[in-house]
Parts: structure tokens; C-alpha cells; sequence
């Protein structure tokens, strides 16, 4: 119970911290903005968007295991860091602001997530085949 407390006085310092990081800022209802921005992406495309995949996984009547779970954690991460150079207006007045070409390194990043949990779970399935066969 003790770990609690501690966790919840850090949170707490922290955002703190934070505000008082904010409150230096010479235009801080920009960053304010930036954030609302975030919460309101997060729960009007992201937690939807999970729930719809957990809801079909459902209906098909899967399980869904830990390793595609934490696949789909790590990929909707990776899209909520990626979207803002993925969804930016054209090319920046400064080209080495943004140099790469973030879609074609996002996609690259979503396919790697894909194979290695594909592979993993294949794996797992080929593996307890192969126990099921054994005498």
C-alpha cells in the first residue's frame, strides 16, 4: 500500500513540475492546445479504434492472446508518435526539420510488429502440433 502512496506523491510532483515547466512557457495555451489535441485524438481514433478490433476478435470468436495484444499496444503507440510528421501538410520551409520519409518508415515499423508476431504465434502453434503428435 505504501508503493501506492509513494507513486501517487511522484505523479503528483511530477505534474507539478510540469505546470510549473508550463507556467515559463511564453506561450503556454499553445502547448495547453497540443495536449487537448492529443486527448481528444486518443479517445475519439485510438481507444475506439482498439475496441473495434478487440470487439471483431470477439465476434470471430478468437482469444486474443498476450503477444497480439501487446502488438496492437505497441503499434497504436508507435501511430499516436508517428501521426503528427505522418499527417503534416506538405514539405517544412526547412528541410532538415523533418528529413525522412516517415510514412514509408511507419509502414516498414507496422509490417516488423506484424512478421514478428505472426511469427511468434506460428511458432507457438507449429510447437504444440508437434507436442499433440508426440506418443
Amino acid at each position: 500500500m505504501r508503493i501506492r502512496y509513494l507513486l501517487g506523491a511522484l505523479g503528483l510532483a511530477l505534474i507539478g513540475w510540469g505546470c510549473l515547466l508550463l507556467g515559463r512557457e511564453p506561450r503556454p495555451w499553445r502547448i495547453v492546445v497540443w495536449l487537448g489535441g492529443a486527448v481528444v485524438a486518443h479517445d475519439g481514433l485510438v481507444a475506439p479504434f482498439v475496441i473495434a478490433v478487440a470487439a471483431l476478435v470477439a465476434a470471430v470468436g478468437l482469444r486474443m492472446r498476450a503477444v497480439p495484444r501487446a502488438a496492437l499496444i505497441v503499434a497504436g503507440s508507435l501511430t499516436a508518435v508517428a501521426l503528427p510528421p505522418l499527417l503534416r501538410p506538405g514539405a517544412a520551409a526547412n528541410p532538415t526539420v523533418l528529413p525522412l520519409d516517415y510514412l514509408r518508415n511507419w509502414l516498414l515499423a507496422m509490417a516488423a510488429i506484424a512478421v514478428l508476431t505472426l511469427g511468434y504465434e506460428g511458432t507457438r502453434a507449429v510447437l504444440r502440433r508437434a507436442r499433440r503428435r508426440r506418443p
